[in-house]
């Protein structure tokens, strides 16, 4: 059993991603934690200062933001899914709406489709109100077999 399989073996017995999150860097560098809200997975990157990318306005980096919603898309997939392995970006497809505000920011992710090799995945980022997404991003993924 790989790695990845363990942790979420754990995570499902715990009902909680933290031990996933716990174990990849990146993640923590960028400090993501994660809920589960139903069947959903809501990833929360924490705001620090080392996030800003643009520090006249300030605003968040885009590669954060973009950051968050591929990790959003992955544990989506890995939460709704009995996996073997990490899914493989193939595609990432970022819309940036708005600026993101020095502050936390939030993020969902929903399969809009999957197949035995390939899933779809549409994510969305904001900040204080759902309706107003400051990132959307849509994800294809090839699926460990």
């Amino acid at each position: 059993m790989s790695q990845v399989s363990q942790l979420m073996t754990e995570a499902r017995r715990r009902g909680e991603l933290s031990p996933l999150l716990t174990a990849i860097p990146y993640a923590r560098f960028l400090g993501l934690t994660a809920s589960l809200e139903g069947t959903s997975v809501v990833c929360r990157l924490t705001y620090a200062e080392h996030l800003i990318g643009n520090p006249a306005l300030p605003a968040l980096h885009g590669g954060t933001v973009g950051a968050l919603l591929e990790s959003a898309a992955i544990f989506q997939l890995l939460w709704s899914q009995e996996s073997k392995g990490v899914p493989k970006i193939i595609t990432l497809t970022v819309d940036y709406l708005r600026s993101a505000r020095p502050m936390d920011t939030l993020a969902r992710a929903q399969v809009t489709r999957q197949g035995r090799r390939v899933a779809s995945v549409r994510a969305i980022a904001w900040q204080e109100d759902e309706e107003k997404p400051v990132a959307t991003a849509n994800a294809h993924f090839l699926l460990s077999s």
